[in-house]
């Protein structure tokens, strides 16, 4: 079982309709949408793991992962 610390935020641009919704919930603001109105991570530093993102996202676009899962 992984800890958040083994973990990361995973994006699957092709899956995002660019709602924003994940973005608006991020507590840290890591978030936000890329040129082409799809999620990207802006400052993967700050993130705390906290998986809003992942529970708020329509489309399961986003989610928290292994870093070393696909």
């Amino acid at each position: 079982m992984s800890t958040r610390e083994n973990m990361e935020v995973k994006i699957n641009k092709a899956w995002c309709k660019g709602c924003g919704i994940c973005v608006a919930f991020c507590p840290k603001q890591v978030l936000a949408l890329d040129d082409h109105g799809k999620v990207e991570m802006i400052d993967p530093d700050n993130c705390i793991k906290c998986a809003q993102c992942e529970l708020r996202c329509p489309d399961f676009a986003i989610f928290l992962g292994g870093k070393d899962d696909e």
